[in-house]
């Protein structure tokens, strides 16, 4: 029997699109839809604040990553 499940539609850029879907491959925990284009995606309602959790702690690493490089030149 199917189920509903609640889900968000986010618009993001691309590249944040292709973190999300390269995330979701592990477990599908976060999408519901990806849609026809490069930006848009419907994601589980719950787990939003666990995605933006790790969106953030990802995109700050790589932040902090390129800082060490740059002064390290």
């Amino acid at each position: 029997m199917p189920r509903a499940v609640r889900g968000l539609l986010i618009e993001c850029d691309p590249s944040i699109k292709a973190l999300i879907l390269k995330y979701d491959e592990e477990r599908h925990d976060y999408i519901v839809e990806d849609l026809d284009d490069e930006n848009h995606l419907v994601i589980k309602e719950s787990q939003l604040e666990n995605l933006k959790a790790r969106l953030d702690y990802d995109l700050d690493q790589k932040i902090v990553k390129l800082d060490e490089e740059s002064e390290s030149e």
